[in-house]
């Protein structure tokens, strides 16, 4: 009997992707998995009912699909979501293990066997399983859409009959995927591009983007001593960045910050005296504001306006592009899922670091020691 994978329609408001696109049906099949998903799962991505019955998916109801063998989802389950799921059942997608414990306290009492996409190991063998990375991308390269809209200047250097139009400054504050994305976008558009980032090895990716690396003068050897003044002098430290930055975001017609650290507020770069210092106009996109922001000023999905300067703090720009955000994060399931079988069968080994690093609940228990502390308290 074929394994059963259940697609639901997402119910978090705003929540565009879907979890399976019809292309990858065929590969389900071929490792032994039969499909069902949710009448109108495809939608916000443009995806109808017809092409994934086409390419071999059964349509059922919502109580048929969560009735599945492995559940797939895009946004971690709801409270009500949760009791839906039935016991014994495995689930793959984002859970937020870090940011909002309670979710994996909520699967393990339910009895669910649960994959964290966040958790998946950064290993060349889990590439392909990286969704951070691939919505990180997509995130990066919207954002800087986003902010030229928002922009009431051009981007690029424009040379007309009524003179000459100067290029816009873009300031990108971390060099991680979506900084990078951010950096390129920014660049293709015509801005005039400069990239930050406290990890100075990543300077030779940026300047290879076409974009200035920023460098700032930052002690950097800690304390030998063990009685807190470690801990102090990189206080100290995260305080002298934000002085230093502040000339330079003030430069910056557009400014896309991009630092988080799983399970921990994001830290604050962009001052509210670094935000008066900008002149009137000036945009600020914080793509870290689902963790408090980068900019002390920002407010989760608002739009802040200080002295006249923008400050946006989207939390899921990955679903304002659902087609292509659908299909990348598709496939890093599918390439997980495949994973968990052999000859057709679900067989779950938790010794390999895939499956193990990834997993947060199986047999009522909370599996993954961080989140286990941090429901702990």
């Amino acid at each position: 009997m074929a394994i059963r994978v259940g697609v639901p329609r997402e119910t978090a408001a705003g929540e565009r992707r879907v979890s399976l696109i019809p292309e990858l049906i065929s590969k389900y099949e071929k490792a032994g998995f039969e499909t069902i998903v949710e009448s109108g799962a495809g939608e916000g991505a443009y995806l109808p009912d017809s092409v994934f019955t086409e390419k071999g998916a059964k349509i059922g109801t919502r109580d048929q699909v969560l009735a599945a063998d492995v559940i797939l989802k895009v946004q971690p389950p709801s409270k009500e979501e949760i009791n839906e799921l039935a016991s014994g059942s495995i689930l793959v997608g984002f859970l937020s293990p870090l940011d909002s414990p309670e979710i994996s306290a909520g699967l393990a009492e339910r009895g669910i066997t649960s994959f964290a996409m966040e958790l998946v190991p950064r290993i060349s063998r889990a590439q392909t399983m990286d969704a951070l990375s691939a919505m990180a991308s997509v995130g990066g390269y919207r954002a800087v859409l986003v902010a030229a809209e928002a922009l009431p200047k051009f981007f690029p250097l424009l040379t007309t009959a009524a003179g000459t139009v100067k290029p816009a400054n873009v300031f990108v504050l971390g060099a991680g995927v979506a900084g990078l994305q951010a950096i390129a976008t920014a660049r293709r558009l015509g801005a005039r591009v400069s990239g930050y980032d406290i990890r100075s090895e990543v300077k030779e990716q940026v300047q290879s983007l076409g974009a200035r690396f920023v460098e700032l003068d930052i002690e950097t050897q800690e304390s030998q001593d063990t009685g807190g003044y470690a801990k102090a002098l990189a206080e100290e430290k995260a305080k002298r960045q934000t002085e230093l930055l502040v000339p330079h975001i003030a430069a910056a017609d557009v400014v896309v910050t991009t630092a988080l650290i799983p399970g921990r507020p994001a830290p604050v770069l962009v001052t509210r005296e670094a935000v008066e210092a900008m002149k009137p106009g000036s945009v600020i996109m914080d793509l870290a504001a689902a963790n408090g922001g980068n900019c002390a000023l920002t407010q989760a999905d608002r739009k802040v306006v200080h002295n006249e300067v923008s400050i946006l703090g989207p939390t899921n720009l990955p679903s304002e592009m659902p087609v292509h955000a659908s299909e990348m994060y598709a496939r890093t399931l599918l390439a997980l899922v495949t994973e968990m079988v052999s000859d057709g069968e679900l067989k779950l080994d938790f010794e390999d670091e895939i499956i193990g690093g990834a997993c947060v609940t199986h047999g009522g228990n909370i599996v993954n020691e961080r989140v286990k502390t941090l429901v702990a308290g």
